[in-house]
């Protein structure tokens, strides 16, 4: 279902006001800051309202705070009109408002749960240990070989020579082969790499660490080796990388504490939902609803046409 009317109003306020911020002030929640038919309305009740918004919208209503009033005295008294249509008590909203408050209290709890959670030292030393894995760091060295669709025209172009990716790949195996039968790896990189900035520090291309954003290809292949190891060479959309485990380490707990404890709560709270779920009496009245592949159930009072 959707509301294009508000919507649009909310929209405009995204777009339209653009003004200078207003100021914010240091004033309390229950600090009266005006009044929309003859109702207060005061700081916390339209920080709650502004709160509900999406970011984007958030970021306008800081903008124009009286723009976002007038929004929310439109929201006031179109929710207004519908329950004097008594529209809350008609389907579909009924149940569309029943769902969403169902929801919102299980959200609700979940969070509240993960709230009481405190993790002691040991649970974060063992939490630590049991996800070292996901902690280990690489570092390594990279020979870069690059490759064009048209090689042809970029040295016309350019006056370099340039390779395909059939050649590239060719090259890029040999390196690899003859880092492994014992050549020396930084004069490797020094002879054949074309990554600038690794070149300059003899192929250190840095750690590699599980969580960092690098290309799936690269990340599989960095932490399958062990230390002195080379990988075969890895395709990227514009070369190959041939990559040389220096040492593998594994990142301080003082310097992840965050991230475990983070992990421990999250390790709590899914042993916590998963006793909930074990206790739910759940019987299935009608097998063949369940077991066969159905259309997409009608909505409460049967279907409608799209807007």
């Amino acid at each position: 279902m959707k509301f294009p009317v508000i919507f649009f109003f909310f929209a405009a306020s995204a777009l339209c006001f653009q003004g200078a911020p207003a100021p914010a002030g240091d004033l309390s929640p229950e600090t009266v800051v005006a009044e929309i038919d003859g109702r207060k309305i005061t700081v916390g009740e339209l920080r709650n309202f502004m709160s509900m918004l999406p970011p984007q919208l958030q970021q306008s209503a800081l903008r124009d705070r009286k723009a976002i009033l007038q929004n929310y005295a439109l929201v006031l008294r179109l929710s207004a009109l519908a329950e004097e249509a008594k529209l809350d008590q008609q389907s579909p909203y009924r149940e569309m408002l029943l769902a969403s408050r169902r929801n919102m209290l299980a959200n609700a709890q979940i969070g509240d749960m993960m709230n009481r959670f405190s993790i002691t030292p040991e649970e974060e030393r063992k939490r630590y240990e049991l996800s070292r894995d996901r902690y280990t760091q690489v570092k390594v060295k990279v020979i870069y070989i690059p490759f064009l669709a048209n090689p042809e025209a970029h040295a016309a172009a350019q006056g370099k020579k340039s390779l395909d990716e059939a050649a590239a790949k060719a090259k890029a195996l040999k390196l690899a082969a003859e880092a492994r039968a014992g050549a020396d790896f930084v004069e490797l990189v020094r002879k054949h790499s074309e990554d600038e900035a690794s070149l300059k520090k003899d192929g250190d291309f840095g750690v590699i660490r599980r969580s960092d954003s690098v290309p799936d290809a690269i990340r599989t292949a960095v932490f399958q080796l062990k230390s002195g190891e080379i990988t075969d060479p890895v395709r990227q959309p514009n070369g190959f990388y041939v990559f040389r485990c220096e040492e593998i380490s594994l990142r301080p707990i003082e310097e992840v504490r965050g991230e475990v404890a983070e992990e421990a709560r999250q390790a709590k709270l899914r042993e916590w939902i998963e006793g909930i779920t074990r206790s739910l009496s759940v019987k299935f009245e009608n097998e063949a609803f369940f077991a066969s592949p159905s259309s997409p159930v009608a909505p409460p009072g049967g279907p409608r046409r799209q807007p």
